[in-house]
């Protein structure tokens, strides 16, 4: 796909809609709808990659309650024209087809390859990917399962995403912005990426899930991104139709990386 000149592909993650309380939430869902209508004018295609929400259960005639100003939002650029794609991350796996038939907005479960103006990318959350991790990845297999997901629907509403929300504030808050880079040999993302290259040339390597706002050149024109959250960072990256670039919001600078 050629991107038209004057139009951007626009990547961004982890949301976390719903952290840590209401007032914090809303206040962050205003700030992201705000970069949302500044980006509209340009945008081709929005990329969001992952864990939107702190917590996302769809029941078939029920969503959790909020993020109205989200959502609506994702409906008028839909309506626009413009390309929306997003990623389950292992905060909202249990997304079915509200997004879809509500936004007609394309929900992918796994890794998206794709090629803009000559430039591969390889496009994922990241959770579950590389090596180690075995417990989470099983964890990930019985919360994927769709007799899984059937049986937690015969819970109440009310109860079933009051017991997902307890569990989800149980695991790592991811407020603090002091998730630090434990070096090539030890991030999964980078030895993923790495391990991919070997048989196949990708331009980026695209990623939410670690929380971390940085690009490393993995040699031979290949880059690897994290697009960090918007928690501590508000960082997104954006593709000009030549580079991709990981930039702040509101500064719109290039993001100075923390190492």
């Amino acid at each position: 796909m050629n991107v038209p000149q004057g139009k951007y592909i626009y990547f961004a993650s982890d949301f976390h809609l719903g952290l840590p309380d209401y007032k914090a939430s809303i206040e962050r869902e205003r700030f992201i709808c705000r970069w949302l209508d500044e980006i509209k004018e340009t945008a081709h295609t929005i990329f969001l990659v992952g864990d939107l929400f702190d917590v996302w259960f769809e029941y078939k005639n029920v969503i959790p309650k909020g993020y109205t100003r989200f959502l609506g939002k994702l409906a008028e650029l839909s309506d626009r024209g413009i390309t929306i794609e997003v990623f389950t991350g292992n905060h909202d796996l249990w997304m079915r087809d509200y997004f879809r038939q509500e936004l007609d907005i394309q929900v992918h479960t796994g890794p998206l390859t794709a090629t803009f103006n000559g430039k591969k990318f390889y496009i994922a959350h990241g959770d579950g990917l590389g090596p180690g991790d075995q417990g989470y990845k099983f964890l990930k297999k019985v919360m994927s399962n769709r007799f899984s997901q059937w049986l937690y629907r015969r819970i109440h509403p009310d109860t079933g995403i009051k017991i997902a929300d307890y569990f989800s504030k149980k695991g790592p808050k991811h407020l603090s912005g002091d998730n630090i880079f434990l070096g090539e040999d030890k991030e999964w993302l980078v030895l993923h990426a790495r391990a991919i290259l070997q048989h196949e040339h990708f331009d980026y390597f695209i990623f939410g899930h670690r929380h971390l706002a940085m690009t490393l050149d993995l040699g031979d024109n290949a880059t690897y991104i994290n697009l960090g959250d918007w928690l501590s960072y508000n960082t997104y990256a954006v593709f000009d139709g030549e580079k991709t670039v990981l930039r702040s919001y509101p500064d719109h600078l290039p993001y100075r990386q923390p190492f």
